[in-house]
């Protein structure tokens, strides 16, 4: 089974940016979306042989998530279940036969760590929930949850210690969930692999630079592990400030 994850930073932008070729040419059994920026129906997508599921945030042009998939679901849910977490649009949860498929977009803690108190408790709420679910069934989770986990993720670890994305205390809340019974997919693969990023600045050609972030993750029950095939970080994608990542697991 192949799984794709990427913010799109807008997908009516992304759209226009090759968003669909990217899309045919992966061919991805699921495909998620953060950052759609959108509400469903804003603009007429009709994807043939998928199906689609969105969760937007009550405000208009913010965040949001949107899930494209072959396989027909069990059961879908929407956000955690917790009204202070429940207005940005930030999960989609699939139930398939034997797994569960979480869709995230996890909150920024933002300028200045205006949220970071906020996404403290997001983080304890969002464990909590991954946690039920792994009780009854193995997990995939993917999406943008806005951390580099540790130093070998991101370009300049030194003079991005106290900024959002890679403050001591996001970075605890990850390894908090993956010591819960969990594993980042990739890191597990490639331990080692430097310069490998998902996110890159717009300002200063950070791009060009590959002066970027491992922000955007597939983590899964570790009971899944050794069902994990390859994980690809797809770089020379453009259209968003993001790139997609690919999982291919036998499940």
């Amino acid at each position: 089974m192949k799984l794709v994850t990427w913010n799109v930073n807008g997908l009516r932008a992304c759209l226009n940016k090759g968003f669909m070729d990217f899309f045919n040419e992966i061919n991805a059994d699921i495909f998620c979306v953060q950052e759609t920026k959108m509400q469903e129906g804003q603009i007429d997508l009709e994807i043939i042989g998928y199906k689609e599921f969105w969760n937007s945030a009550e405000k208009k042009g913010y965040s949001g998530t949107a899930v494209f998939s072959k396989i027909e679901p069990v059961n879908v849910t929407y956000d955690i279940g917790i009204e202070e977490h429940d207005k940005e649009g930030r999960v989609i949860t699939l139930e398939y036969d034997n797994f569960f498929l979480v869709n995230c977009y996890t909150p920024n803690s933002q300028r200045e760590l205006a949220r970071l108190s906020y996404r403290m408790k997001w983080e304890d709420d969002f464990r909590e929930y991954i946690k039920g679910l792994d009780q009854k069934k193995p997990v995939i989770l993917c999406g943008d949850l806005n951390v580099a986990h540790k130093e070998i993720d991101l370009k300049n670890p030194d003079s991005n210690r106290k900024n959002a994305g890679f403050t001591d205390e996001e970075r605890q809340k990850m390894t908090s969930l993956l010591e819960c019974g969990f594993v980042d997919t990739f890191r597990y693969l490639y331990p080692d692999l430097k310069e490998a990023y998902t996110w890159w600045s717009y300002m200063f050609k950070a791009r060009e630079r590959n002066a970027g972030w491992r922000i955007d993750y597939f983590i899964v029950s570790e009971r899944l592990k050794d069902k994990i095939i390859d994980v690809v970080i797809h770089s020379e994608v453009l259209g968003s400030d993001h790139c997609p990542v690919s999982l291919e697991i036998d499940i």
